[in-house]
């Protein structure tokens, strides 16, 4: 997820980068799939029913993760073959630093999860974000959010060496803000519903993604899995592709599916809704459009990497992040 200290992601990378990227073997029996807990997502209820080892005749290991950082280490050891939802900030953080991971397809879009909200007292919306011009804000240096903002103010045609910016972790500026020591800030998650109370943001997700703005997680593999078993891998995204559609359909097939997703993502039904409302499950043609894997998200993860060498967090990026994007195996899944 983005929610990562980058400092931290850097510093975890430095070992596992040291270990050759694996995880297939010539002849697979089981696999381990890395996913998160109270991030509740359509493919949990294909996971509970068994779906995926009817699909692909393997036995699945399914093991939770804390950090997107962690799925990178444990995919470059060959603990893991599949990371469910690992973040684009983590993801950019391990192959720039040279550990060869690819992108198979986009796990979920929650681009209303993360944002920037400006004061109230100022009454400044997306017709007037010129009034920003000179602000104090909030923003946590080399992560998405950070991105983002960049992206807005340029959208907005704000000068951003005209404001004060202040590198702040999102509850540390959302405390700020509450106190009225920020004119804006940038955040995700539980912070950034704290930092709405007390102001409103000047794009909504959806606007955002219409200017290549996004903020999602992947489902990422080591390169040598995805070569070796792509047919393993394309029945994996086919079952997955098929659960989000299903989920997507709403009514009855999604009244059913979310009190079991909720039970596997460890979160009471409530909540579960609440947050997988703010989620988008893309489509396998809209993820192969230009606006995902055809192009964007290649861009988009350069982007990324400009902001994380800018900020320190990283010392260096790749040339290009279009072979971190193998497309072949959801190709494939759409024709099953």
């Amino acid at each position: 997820m983005t929610k990562l200290k980058l400092k931290s992601a850097v510093a975890a990378l430095a070992t596992s980068t040291a270990i050759l990227a694996g995880g297939a073997a010539s002849a697979m029996d089981e696999i381990t799939v890395a996913y998160f807990l109270e991030w509740p997502m359509p493919f949990q209820y294909a996971k509970v029913m068994g779906e995926y080892e009817e699909a692909m005749g393997v036995k699945i290991n399914w093991r939770s993760f804390d950090t997107g950082t962690a799925m990178s280490a444990a995919m470059a050891s060959g603990d893991v073959q599949i990371s469910v939802s690992q973040g684009v900030p983590p993801f950019v953080v391990a192959t720039s630093a040279g550990q060869d991971l690819q992108i198979v397809d986009v796990a979920v879009s929650y681009a209303d999860n993360d944002n920037c909200v400006v004061a109230e007292a100022l009454e400044i919306d997306k017709d007037s974000a010129g009034e920003l011009a000179g602000k104090k804000v909030g923003v946590p240096i080399g992560t998405a959010a950070h991105y983002g903002f960049l992206k807005q103010m340029e959208h907005f045609g704000v000068d951003i060496s005209t404001m004060e910016i202040v590198d702040m972790a999102p509850p540390e500026g959302a405390a700020a803000f509450a106190q009225g020591n920020l004119d804006m800030v940038c955040g995700w998650g539980g912070a950034l519903r704290r930092m709405k109370e007390h102001g409103n943001v000047l794009l909504t997700g959806a606007e955002k993604t219409e200017l290549g703005i996004l903020v999602f997680d992947v489902t990422s593999v080591p390169a040598s899995f995805a070569a070796e078993q792509s047919d393993l891998l394309a029945k994996f995204l086919k079952v997955t592709a098929d659960a989000n559609a299903r989920w997507n359909a709403g009514g009855d097939a999604a009244a059913e599916m979310l009190p079991v997703i909720a039970k596997d993502a460890g979160m009471d039904e409530a909540a579960t809704a609440e947050t997988i409302a703010t989620f988008v499950f893309p489509s396998v043609d809209e993820q192969l459009s230009g606006a995902w894997l055809g192009g964007n998200a290649q861009t988009f993860m350069n982007g990324v990497a400009d902001v994380f060498v800018n900020a320190g967090s990283i010392p260096s990026k790749r040339e290009s992040y279009d072979d971190a994007v193998n497309t072949g195996p959801l190709s494939s899944a759409k024709g099953m």
